[in-house]
Protein backbone atom coordinates (compact mmCIF):
# COMPACT_ATOMS: atom_id res chain seq x y z
CA UNK A 1 0.00 0.00 0.00
CA UNK A 2 2.78 2.42 0.94
CA UNK A 3 4.66 1.62 -2.30
CA UNK A 4 1.55 2.34 -4.34
CA UNK A 5 1.03 5.64 -2.58
CA UNK A 6 4.66 6.69 -3.07
CA UNK A 7 4.48 5.74 -6.74
CA UNK A 8 1.29 7.78 -7.13
CA UNK A 9 2.82 10.78 -5.32
CA UNK A 10 5.93 10.63 -7.49
CA UNK A 11 3.75 10.48 -10.62
CA UNK A 12 1.76 13.53 -9.53
CA UNK A 13 4.95 15.43 -8.66
CA UNK A 14 6.56 14.50 -11.99
CA UNK A 15 3.46 15.60 -13.89
CA UNK A 16 3.37 18.87 -11.96
CA UNK A 17 7.05 19.57 -12.65
CA UNK A 18 6.60 18.68 -16.32
CA UNK A 19 3.56 20.97 -16.59
CA UNK A 20 5.47 23.77 -14.86
CA UNK A 21 8.46 23.31 -17.16
CA UNK A 22 6.17 23.25 -20.19
CA UNK A 23 4.46 26.46 -19.04
CA UNK A 24 7.82 28.20 -18.51
CA UNK A 25 8.97 27.12 -21.98
CA UNK A 26 5.74 28.41 -23.51
CA UNK A 27 6.14 31.76 -21.75
CA UNK A 28 9.78 32.07 -22.79
CA UNK A 29 8.88 31.29 -26.40
CA UNK A 30 6.06 33.88 -26.31
CA UNK A 31 8.32 36.55 -24.80
CA UNK A 32 10.85 36.01 -27.60
CA UNK A 33 8.24 36.03 -30.39
CA UNK A 34 6.49 39.13 -29.06
CA UNK A 35 9.70 41.15 -29.39
CA UNK A 36 9.48 40.59 -33.14
CA UNK A 37 5.82 41.61 -33.11
CA UNK A 38 6.57 44.89 -31.33
CA UNK A 39 9.10 45.75 -34.03
CA UNK A 40 6.98 44.55 -36.96
CA UNK A 41 4.09 46.73 -35.79
CA UNK A 42 6.23 49.87 -35.64
CA UNK A 43 5.84 52.58 -38.29
CA UNK A 44 7.67 52.46 -41.60
CA UNK A 45 10.35 54.85 -42.77
CA UNK A 46 9.81 56.29 -46.24
CA UNK A 47 11.33 58.44 -48.97
CA UNK A 48 8.87 60.27 -51.23
CA UNK A 49 10.05 62.33 -54.23
CA UNK A 50 7.80 65.40 -54.64
CA UNK A 51 6.48 64.82 -51.10
CA UNK A 52 2.78 65.22 -50.35
CA UNK A 53 1.10 65.95 -53.68
CA UNK A 54 -1.83 68.24 -52.90
CA UNK A 55 -0.14 70.13 -50.05
CA UNK A 56 -0.30 73.97 -50.03
CA UNK A 57 3.51 73.99 -50.36
CA UNK A 58 5.49 72.27 -53.12
CA UNK A 59 8.31 69.92 -52.17
CA UNK A 60 11.34 68.39 -53.86
CA UNK A 61 11.42 65.35 -51.60
CA UNK A 62 9.99 64.32 -48.23
CA UNK A 63 11.31 61.65 -45.94
CA UNK A 64 10.70 59.96 -42.62
CA UNK A 65 13.35 57.98 -40.76
CA UNK A 66 12.32 55.97 -37.73
CA UNK A 67 13.46 52.82 -35.96
CA UNK A 68 13.09 50.95 -32.67
CA UNK A 69 15.93 50.48 -30.21
CA UNK A 70 14.76 47.53 -28.09
CA UNK A 71 16.58 48.20 -24.81
CA UNK A 72 14.76 45.49 -22.86
CA UNK A 73 13.62 42.51 -24.91
CA UNK A 74 14.36 39.31 -23.03
CA UNK A 75 12.83 35.83 -23.31
CA UNK A 76 12.63 35.96 -19.51
CA UNK A 77 10.27 38.96 -19.33
CA UNK A 78 6.71 39.60 -20.60
CA UNK A 79 7.52 43.33 -20.49
CA UNK A 80 9.73 45.13 -23.01
CA UNK A 81 11.07 48.65 -23.34
CA UNK A 82 12.25 50.64 -26.37
CA UNK A 83 13.54 54.03 -27.48
CA UNK A 84 12.00 55.25 -30.75
CA UNK A 85 13.65 58.12 -32.66
CA UNK A 86 11.49 59.50 -35.47
CA UNK A 87 12.56 62.30 -37.84
CA UNK A 88 10.53 63.78 -40.71
CA UNK A 89 11.78 66.42 -43.15
CA UNK A 90 10.18 68.17 -46.11
CA UNK A 91 12.58 69.73 -48.61
CA UNK A 92 10.83 72.69 -50.20
CA UNK A 93 10.78 73.36 -53.93
CA UNK A 94 12.46 76.75 -53.82
CA UNK A 95 15.81 78.32 -54.69
CA UNK A 96 17.60 77.15 -51.55
CA UNK A 97 15.69 73.84 -51.26
CA UNK A 98 15.13 74.72 -47.61
CA UNK A 99 13.71 72.44 -44.92
CA UNK A 100 12.70 75.28 -42.55
CA UNK A 101 11.05 73.30 -39.73
CA UNK A 102 11.84 69.57 -39.49
CA UNK A 103 9.85 67.33 -37.15
CA UNK A 104 11.98 65.74 -34.45
CA UNK A 105 10.36 63.09 -32.29
CA UNK A 106 11.98 61.05 -29.57
CA UNK A 107 9.82 58.44 -27.89
CA UNK A 108 10.03 55.89 -25.10
CA UNK A 109 7.69 52.89 -25.26
CA UNK A 110 6.81 50.12 -22.81
CA UNK A 111 5.11 46.92 -23.97
CA UNK A 112 3.26 44.28 -21.94
CA UNK A 113 2.37 40.87 -23.38
CA UNK A 114 -1.24 39.89 -22.57
CA UNK A 115 -1.30 36.27 -23.77
CA UNK A 116 1.10 33.50 -24.77
CA UNK A 117 -0.10 32.91 -28.34
CA UNK A 118 1.96 34.93 -30.88
CA UNK A 119 -0.30 33.74 -33.72
CA UNK A 120 -3.26 35.42 -31.98
CA UNK A 121 -1.41 38.10 -30.11
CA UNK A 122 -2.59 40.76 -27.67
CA UNK A 123 -0.43 43.34 -25.95
CA UNK A 124 -0.58 46.77 -24.36
CA UNK A 125 1.69 49.68 -25.24
CA UNK A 126 2.35 52.95 -23.46
CA UNK A 127 4.58 55.57 -25.10
CA UNK A 128 5.83 59.03 -24.20
CA UNK A 129 6.96 61.22 -27.10
CA UNK A 130 8.65 64.60 -27.32
CA UNK A 131 7.95 66.48 -30.58
CA UNK A 132 9.72 69.69 -31.59
CA UNK A 133 11.02 71.43 -34.73
CA UNK A 134 14.35 72.89 -33.62
CA UNK A 135 13.23 76.52 -34.07
CA UNK A 136 13.39 79.20 -31.39
CA UNK A 137 11.56 82.18 -32.86
CA UNK A 138 8.07 83.26 -31.82
CA UNK A 139 5.36 80.86 -32.96
CA UNK A 140 3.15 83.83 -33.90
CA UNK A 141 3.75 86.64 -36.36
CA UNK A 142 2.95 90.24 -35.38
CA UNK A 143 -0.40 90.00 -37.15
CA UNK A 144 -1.37 86.97 -35.02
CA UNK A 145 -0.90 84.34 -37.73
CA UNK A 146 1.19 81.22 -37.13
CA UNK A 147 4.87 81.60 -38.02
CA UNK A 148 5.53 78.54 -40.20
CA UNK A 149 8.89 79.94 -41.36
CA UNK A 150 10.88 80.01 -38.11
CA UNK A 151 8.23 79.57 -35.40
CA UNK A 152 8.86 77.37 -32.38
CA UNK A 153 6.91 74.14 -32.03
CA UNK A 154 7.05 72.07 -28.86
CA UNK A 155 4.67 69.35 -27.70
CA UNK A 156 4.87 66.23 -25.53
CA UNK A 157 2.32 63.47 -25.40
CA UNK A 158 1.36 60.05 -24.06
CA UNK A 159 -0.12 57.35 -26.26
CA UNK A 160 -1.83 54.30 -24.77
CA UNK A 161 -2.60 51.48 -27.21
CA UNK A 162 -4.14 48.03 -27.24
CA UNK A 163 -2.79 45.94 -30.12
CA UNK A 164 -4.10 42.60 -31.30
CA UNK A 165 -4.04 40.44 -34.40
CA UNK A 166 -3.63 36.95 -35.81
CA UNK A 167 -1.87 34.95 -38.50
CA UNK A 168 -3.87 32.84 -40.94
CA UNK A 169 -2.91 29.18 -41.58
CA UNK A 170 -0.27 28.62 -44.25
CA UNK A 171 -1.79 27.85 -47.66
CA UNK A 172 -0.66 25.11 -50.03
CA UNK A 173 1.53 27.62 -51.92
CA UNK A 174 3.31 28.52 -48.64
CA UNK A 175 1.66 31.95 -48.42
CA UNK A 176 -0.15 33.29 -45.36
CA UNK A 177 -1.55 36.58 -44.04
CA UNK A 178 -1.69 38.59 -40.86
CA UNK A 179 -4.44 40.93 -39.69
CA UNK A 180 -3.29 43.56 -37.19
CA UNK A 181 -5.26 46.14 -35.21
CA UNK A 182 -4.48 49.02 -32.91
CA UNK A 183 -6.87 50.99 -30.68
CA UNK A 184 -5.38 53.96 -28.89
CA UNK A 185 -5.79 57.27 -27.13
CA UNK A 186 -3.32 60.16 -27.29
CA UNK A 187 -3.03 63.04 -24.78
CA UNK A 188 -0.91 66.19 -25.07
CA UNK A 189 -2.08 68.49 -22.29
CA UNK A 190 -0.46 66.58 -19.44
CA UNK A 191 2.79 68.26 -20.40
CA UNK A 192 4.31 71.58 -21.43
CA UNK A 193 3.51 72.76 -24.96
CA UNK A 194 3.82 75.81 -27.21
CA UNK A 195 0.97 78.23 -26.18
CA UNK A 196 0.20 79.02 -29.84
CA UNK A 197 -1.30 75.53 -30.10
CA UNK A 198 -4.32 76.82 -28.18
CA UNK A 199 -5.42 78.40 -31.48
CA UNK A 200 -6.73 75.00 -32.50
CA UNK A 201 -4.63 71.87 -31.95
CA UNK A 202 -5.85 68.28 -31.53
CA UNK A 203 -4.57 67.73 -28.00
CA UNK A 204 -6.61 64.54 -27.48
CA UNK A 205 -7.01 62.02 -30.27
CA UNK A 206 -8.69 58.63 -30.62
CA UNK A 207 -6.60 56.31 -32.80
CA UNK A 208 -7.33 53.24 -34.90
CA UNK A 209 -4.86 51.46 -37.19
CA UNK A 210 -5.39 48.37 -39.32
CA UNK A 211 -2.69 46.48 -41.22
CA UNK A 212 -3.19 43.56 -43.63
CA UNK A 213 0.03 41.78 -44.62
CA UNK A 214 0.89 38.94 -46.99
CA UNK A 215 3.89 36.62 -46.71
CA UNK A 216 5.19 34.34 -49.45
CA UNK A 217 7.88 31.78 -50.01
CA UNK A 218 10.58 33.19 -52.27
CA UNK A 219 13.68 31.90 -54.03
CA UNK A 220 11.88 28.66 -54.90
CA UNK A 221 14.28 27.96 -57.77
CA UNK A 222 17.55 28.83 -56.05
CA UNK A 223 20.15 26.13 -56.75
CA UNK A 224 21.76 26.32 -53.33
CA UNK A 225 18.67 26.49 -51.16
CA UNK A 226 18.91 22.77 -50.24
CA UNK A 227 16.04 22.02 -47.85
CA UNK A 228 15.47 25.60 -46.76
CA UNK A 229 12.32 27.66 -47.30
CA UNK A 230 12.92 31.40 -47.50
CA UNK A 231 9.93 33.64 -46.91
CA UNK A 232 9.34 37.38 -46.88
CA UNK A 233 6.62 39.95 -46.46
CA UNK A 234 5.34 40.60 -49.99
CA UNK A 235 2.93 43.44 -49.35
CA UNK A 236 1.37 45.46 -46.58
CA UNK A 237 -1.81 47.53 -46.59
CA UNK A 238 -1.93 50.06 -43.75
CA UNK A 239 -4.90 52.16 -42.67
CA UNK A 240 -4.53 54.89 -40.04
CA UNK A 241 -7.35 57.01 -38.62
CA UNK A 242 -7.28 59.55 -35.78
CA UNK A 243 -9.92 61.96 -34.55
CA UNK A 244 -9.45 64.95 -32.24
CA UNK A 245 -12.04 65.02 -29.43
CA UNK A 246 -10.81 67.97 -27.34
CA UNK A 247 -12.37 71.43 -27.43
CA UNK A 248 -11.21 73.44 -30.47
CA UNK A 249 -12.21 77.11 -30.91
CA UNK A 250 -15.13 77.52 -33.35
CA UNK A 251 -15.00 73.81 -34.26
CA UNK A 252 -17.68 71.51 -32.86
CA UNK A 253 -17.13 67.79 -32.25
CA UNK A 254 -18.63 66.89 -35.62
CA UNK A 255 -16.26 69.09 -37.62
CA UNK A 256 -14.56 66.32 -39.62
CA UNK A 257 -12.74 68.80 -41.85
CA UNK A 258 -10.59 69.92 -38.92
CA UNK A 259 -10.58 66.93 -36.57
CA UNK A 260 -10.07 63.94 -38.88
CA UNK A 261 -6.70 62.60 -40.01
CA UNK A 262 -6.84 59.51 -42.23
CA UNK A 263 -4.41 57.65 -44.47
CA UNK A 264 -4.25 54.42 -46.43
CA UNK A 265 -0.97 53.24 -47.89
CA UNK A 266 -0.03 50.18 -49.92
CA UNK A 267 3.51 48.81 -49.82
CA UNK A 268 4.64 46.18 -52.34
CA UNK A 269 7.98 44.37 -52.52
CA UNK A 270 9.11 42.56 -55.67
CA UNK A 271 10.83 39.17 -55.17
CA UNK A 272 14.25 40.66 -55.94
CA UNK A 273 13.84 43.31 -53.22
CA UNK A 274 14.97 42.59 -49.68
CA UNK A 275 13.60 44.90 -46.98
CA UNK A 276 12.12 47.63 -49.16
CA UNK A 277 8.70 48.35 -50.66
CA UNK A 278 7.28 50.53 -53.38
CA UNK A 279 4.91 52.93 -51.61
CA UNK A 280 1.62 54.50 -52.70
CA UNK A 281 -0.39 56.60 -50.23
CA UNK A 282 -3.63 58.55 -50.24
CA UNK A 283 -4.70 60.53 -47.19
CA UNK A 284 -6.30 63.56 -45.62
CA UNK A 285 -4.92 65.92 -42.98
CA UNK A 286 -7.59 67.73 -41.01
CA UNK A 287 -4.56 68.82 -39.02
CA UNK A 288 -1.17 68.50 -40.68
CA UNK A 289 0.98 66.61 -38.15
CA UNK A 290 4.17 68.27 -39.39
CA UNK A 291 4.84 70.39 -36.27
CA UNK A 292 3.99 74.12 -36.69
CA UNK A 293 1.87 73.45 -39.81
CA UNK A 294 -1.03 72.24 -37.62
CA UNK A 295 -3.49 74.74 -39.15
CA UNK A 296 -3.14 73.25 -42.65
CA UNK A 297 -5.73 70.76 -43.87
CA UNK A 298 -5.74 69.06 -47.24
CA UNK A 299 -5.93 65.78 -49.13
CA UNK A 300 -2.70 64.34 -50.48
CA UNK A 301 -0.94 61.56 -52.42
CA UNK A 302 2.52 60.23 -51.67
CA UNK A 303 4.66 57.90 -53.80
CA UNK A 304 8.10 56.49 -53.12
CA UNK A 305 9.86 53.79 -51.11
CA UNK A 306 9.28 52.45 -47.61
CA UNK A 307 11.01 50.08 -45.23
CA UNK A 308 10.87 48.80 -41.68
CA UNK A 309 11.12 45.68 -39.55
CA UNK A 310 9.78 42.87 -41.73
CA UNK A 311 9.00 39.22 -41.19
CA UNK A 312 11.66 37.42 -43.23
CA UNK A 313 12.60 33.90 -42.16
CA UNK A 314 14.39 30.83 -43.44
CA UNK A 315 13.01 27.48 -42.30
CA UNK A 316 14.28 23.95 -42.83
CA UNK A 317 11.90 21.58 -44.59
CA UNK A 318 11.99 19.19 -41.65
CA UNK A 319 10.84 21.88 -39.19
Amino acid sequence: MMKSFLAFALSVLSFHLFAQDSLFSKREFANKEYINLYKENSDFSYTAPAGELGAPSKYVINGRLTTTYMLLGSYQSPVAFAIIPDFTVRVRNEASAGVRTPSYRLGFAAYARLNTDPDHYQYGELAFTHHSNGQDQSALNQDGTVNTLTGNFNANYLTASYRFGHLTPTASDESYYSLNHRLGLQWHKFFRYEPALDLGFGFTRILYNFSWRKYDQIERNARNKAKVKTEKETWRLNTEVSYAVNKIPAKNLGNFQKRLNAEINFNYSFPFMNNVFLLATVGYYGEDNYNIYFQDHYGYFRFGFSSGFLRNRSRHYDN
